[in-house]
């Protein structure tokens, strides 16, 4: 084994498990297909259900509660977590940077909660050389609060036709050959805020899914459903979630449409982003001895974007467009999604869809919003080629102990290798426990049993060996096994530093902040 490969990890944001081809989604990701063919995938990785917890795993390895960040980024000590990743635990650029390897972080970083004044918390004080793209959660793609290390860049230097997409995998693809051709290792983290809403995309790459998207939501999770079944993927699955019906289509359906149009060509031009990435990798000539990694940061999306709510957006996001002309906020069926001057999200339904099969969405611990799709490829490491289909169990925190173990170096983390599993597709590991909480809603799984709850609800248990769409609520055949996991599940919050959820509200309301449910 090569002691020290080249690593890219090109992380998706608010992506739905069957949203690419490779998992059966009828999004055009030909490079995503690619990257599956040289490598392969798992069918069931977990991330966090948001945005930092996942971020903070990946960078620490570490349960995110543990490193500070419990929820997103604000600060709400002393009741609360600090919402900034914690200096205490090294990142995985840091680990690498002292074995010789030249770090770049391209995107999102959205682990401090201070993104006025540099810090302590910021990419380039946390190992990492070059960082370029947004700290915050979200941005629009026209106009982002863009940073060069951490230098705002004036958006006057940027091009007419600049998208935020496109603009951090030409900077990923740059370092990419300097590094290659400079034969120094490299850790290439490539952070798209795509697909997270807004839905912004240039006019040409909307229209080619106008019609694909026309006659709605109907049949559409079916027609994943037999995506997934073609991908070799949950051949057992005959149905979707229960419980999650989608209305009839028909009301404002040229907006619902468009907004699924939108969505679909920010997932596209990603795609095409990962095309330069492996491109840049083949032209360099370090193709064959780079471990590239494939996931989203939690399942899609369903938050509607309010038109009357005055703490949105935050007052970081420009009122108005490049051009002066006043950014129209808000979910409004009257304004079609897209151009610079809107700012929308695609909503319940068509998150529901991105999601096919699995219950929920982002913010929740069922299925939906804690699975995500998962591409792996090192051809010198001995990843086999083809896209075999590994059905062995991951979570975000395993990267940081896999890509150590590669590099020779002593395991640091929560988690475990995947290199084995990636290895051997065809083999399942050891049984493992994980838990997951994020504002209230929890889960436990331990082995093929998940125990689960939304928050304010009772216990749920299915098992996953059967049931992965969490359709049969076995919680009262089994009394024994869900007071057993709920007690593994408390040991995990003690052990992690979990902060009861009725307490956070309890302390947002005693300052007036509100429910305390911040979204991006």
């Amino acid at each position: 084994m090569t002691a020290r490969p080249h690593i890219v990890i090109i992380l998706a944001d608010d992506l739905g498990f069957s949203d690419i081809a490779p998992f059966g989604g009828e999004i055009d990701t030909p490079h995503l297909t690619r990257l599956s063919d040289r490598g392969i995938r798992m069918s069931s990785y977990y991330v966090t259900p948001r945005c930092s917890p996942s971020r903070a795993a990946l960078m620490t390895g570490q349960n995110p509660h543990s490193v500070g960040i419990g929820v997103l980024t604000t600060d709400n000590r002393p009741h609360g977590y600090p919402g900034s990743l914690s200096t205490e635990v090294p990142t995985i650029a840091e680990c690498l940077s002292g074995r010789g390897y030249a770090c770049g972080l391209f995107g999102k970083w959205h682990l401090s909660s201070d993104i006025e004044n540099p810090g302590e918390t910021w990419p380039t004080r946390r190992g990492f050389d070059e960082f370029h793209g947004i700290l915050q959660g979200s941005s629009g793609y026209f106009r982002p609060r863009l940073m060069d290390g951490e230098e705002r860049v004036d958006e006057q230097e940027l091009p007419e036709d600049f998208h935020l997409t496109d603009h951090v995998t030409q900077r990923a693809v740059d370092f990419i050959r300097r590094q290659g051709e400079a034969e120094v290792p490299f850790l290439a983290m490539l952070t798209y805020t795509a697909p997270h809403w807004p839905l912004h995309a240039r006019e040409q790459e909307i229209a080619k899914y106008r019609e694909r998207y026309a006659e709605g939501w109907d049949g559409m999770r079916q027609r994943r459903l037999d995506g997934l079944h073609r991908e070799g993927l949950y051949s057992e699955i005959h149905d979707v979630a229960a419980g999650q019906d989608l209305p009839e289509w028909g009301e404002h359906a040229r907006w619902e449409s468009e907004r699924m149009a939108v969505y679909a060509a920010q997932v596209e031009a990603m795609d095409r982003g990962i095309g330069a990435v492996l491109d840049s990798l083949e032209e360099t000539g370090v193709a064959e001895d780079t471990l590239v990694l494939f996931f989203s940061d939690n399942g899609g999306c369903a938050e509607e974007l309010p038109t009357d709510n005055p703490h949105f957006p935050r007052t970081t996001e420009p009122r108005t467009t490049r051009a002066g002309d006043p950014v129209r906020f808000g979910n409004d069926p009257a304004i079609m999604p897209g151009p610079a001057d809107t700012f929308q999200s695609y909503g319940v339904n068509w998150a529901t869809v991105s999601n096919t099969p699995f219950r929920k969405w982002k913010s929740w611990v069922h299925e939906g919003g804690i699975s995500t799709p998962f591409l792996a490829s090192w051809p010198a490491g001995g990843i086999p080629a083809g896209g075999a289909v590994s059905p062995d169990l991951g979570h975000v925190t395993d990267i940081l102990p896999t890509v150590l173990e590669i590099v020779g170096a002593d395991p640091i983390g929560a988690g475990r290798s995947l290199l084995d599993s990636w290895r051997h597709p065809e083999a399942t590991g050891p049984e493992r426990t994980l838990c997951w909480e994020h504002i209230g809603n929890a889960a436990v799984r331990r082995g093929g049993w998940k125990l689960v709850r939304e928050w304010g609800s009772p216990w749920e248990l299915y098992d996953l060996t059967t049931d992965r769409i969490e359709a049969h609520d076995l919680a009262q055949q089994h009394p024994e096994l869900v007071a057993e996991l709920e007690q593994i599940y408390a040991r995990w919050c003690e052990e992690q530093g979990v902060i009861d959820w009725q307490d956070v509200l309890d302390d947002h309301a005693q300052r007036g902040l509100g429910p305390g449910r911040a979204t991006s």
